[in-house]
């Protein structure tokens, strides 16, 4: 056992070799990664929204948490073999990364992987990814021009209002951003529900619709109903 380890270990940590084996242990690291952060998610939902036998919603959580942790492994090996074949064909410095090569790498890996055949999952998924890029872009736009001087980033001209006007728009931009996102949530619950994502509108019916129905103690403290 230990020979067959000594033999792994030196096949593992050879130079040549590296780049390939980044790409599977990315898949790794990507399959491990959606298996933690749906199995939980997707044990609280389904046992507490879903109807259906024990078997059948067990069932609903190992399918979704699979799926969790397929869809981020097969993007990890896409992105991280995308990224090695465009250093490969860098025109200017081959074997080198190029300015714009993981944007590239992450539309193939995007569209492969989330772009075809959308399921509650991927939406998920991608809907969280939107957030972040989107929170992300926010607090660049009013950092310093040096933050995007020295890599391929273009610079927004927000970067370039004075202190003052960036304060101003730091303090008051997360608080009208809050305001109008449960403002619009809670109208669109209200008269359009069917056109909400199912988990959320599950969760806003428990909380805001169900609440309006009971008949004796128990199903308005103890039980729901």
């Amino acid at each position: 056992m230990e020979a067959i380890e000594a033999k792994l270990n030196e096949i593992i940590l050879t130079p040549s070799l590296h780049p390939l084996l980044t790409i599977l242990k990315s898949a790794r690291n990507g399959a491990v990664y959606g298996a933690k952060v749906r199995f939980p998610h997707a044990l609280v939902m389904v046992f507490m929204f879903r109807s259906g036998s024990f078997r059948e919603k067990v069932g609903l959580v190992l399918k979704a948490t699979r799926q969790h942790a397929m869809n981020l492994a097969r993007f990890a090996t896409i992105y991280k073999t995308s990224m090695l074949v465009l250093a490969l064909l860098n025109p200017k410095k081959p074997g080198k990364e190029g300015p714009y090569d993981a944007f590239f790498a992450g539309l193939l890996g995007g569209y492969y992987v989330f772009g075809r055949r959308a399921n509650s999952v991927k939406q998920q998924i991608v809907i969280y990814v939107f957030a972040r890029v989107m929170l992300a872009l926010a607090k660049l736009s009013i950092e310093s021009p040096a933050m995007t001087s020295t890599t391929p980033t273009p610079t927004f001209f927000t970067q370039r209002f004075s202190p003052a006007t960036k304060a101003r728009i730091q303090e008051n931009a997360w608080p009208v951003f809050a305001s109008l996102s449960w403002g619009m949530v809670m109208y669109v619950f209200r008269w359009q529900p069917e056109s909400i994502q199912s988990s959320l509108k599950s969760s806003m019916k428990y909380i805001y619709v169900q609440c309006d129905h009971w008949d004796n103690f128990r199903n308005f403290m103890i039980y729901n109903s």
